[in-house]
């Protein structure tokens, strides 16, 4: 006879029990793998993402600096061959005007019939004019005092404007002495400054340029290169450093200009 357990394992209830566990088995297995699949669609992307950025980054840092200093380096030509032009105009306007008014006297021998000036004038003033527009922006920079007192290009031209006037002044004025036109040269100067700069930047640089460009000119007439009439400041005029100040504070603006 069978027994009494077989007929217990058998019944419909024991096979609906069994039927869950199956089921709840499998349920479990499906959880499993959508947690596996889950887990490796967000980790791919993330590989994907972390390897990208190694490999990217390292790439457009020498190229970025690299374009960056030749553009630096072209900028920076570009601005000294402007700045040795206005220094080659101006010295051939300015000494022009000295030599016409019997000023400056040249050797016969050395004068270019053309600009009535020795021929090493204007290569030296554009060469000068080069190192002091270049020198101020970089002074600036170095003192952490940008410059921002009138910065555009018509201040820059009224300035220009005002320097040749300067020079004109102590082409064509006639005082009782000389003493007398250096001062109001010198006021002129200061008034120039005082427009159209007005930083200890460009009036530290601008009594530097007068001492050493003065310097110079002394040993150049001393040397008998050329000379000055009726001088009366060992070997050239009193007034010579007015216009020399001045100068430097056009060239500057100019180099600061350019340097925008």
């Amino acid at each position: 006879m069978p027994r009494l357990d077989d007929h217990l394992w058998s019944c419909p209830c024991a096979k609906g029990v069994k039927h869950r566990s199956h089921l709840r088995a499998g349920a479990g297995g499906l959880e499993a793998k959508v947690g596996e699949m889950t887990t490796s669609s967000v980790s791919g992307p993330s590989l994907l993402v972390a390897h990208g950025a190694g490999g990217t980054d390292p790439a457009p840092g020498p190229q970025s600096s690299g374009l960056g200093g030749h553009s630096w380096h072209h900028h920076l030509l570009q601005r000294s061959l402007v700045l040795f032009s206005v220094g080659v105009v101006l010295a051939l306007v300015l000494n022009l005007l000295q030599v016409q008014r019997n000023v400056t006297l040249f050797p016969e021998e050395v004068i270019a019939t053309i600009f009535s000036s020795a021929w090493w004038v204007p290569p030296c003033c554009g060469t000068a004019a080069a190192v002091v527009g270049l020198l101020y922006p970089c002074i600036d920079s170095r003192l952490g005092e940008p410059h921002k007192f009138k910065r555009e290009w018509a201040s820059v031209m009224r300035c220009v404007a005002v320097f040749v006037g300067i020079n004109h002044a102590s082409a064509k004025l006639d005082f009782a002495n000389n003493v007398q036109l250096s001062l109001t040269l010198a006021a002129l100067s200061l008034g120039l400054w005082w427009t159209f700069d007005r930083s200890r930047s460009g009036l530290g640089l601008g009594i530097t340029i007068a001492f050493l460009a003065t310097l110079i000119t002394q040993l150049l007439v001393y040397n008998g290169v050329y000379q000055y009439t009726s001088p009366d400041f060992l070997y050239i005029r009193s007034w010579l450093p007015c216009i020399f100040f001045s100068g430097g504070v056009t060239v500057g603006n100019i180099g600061r200009q350019l340097a925008m």
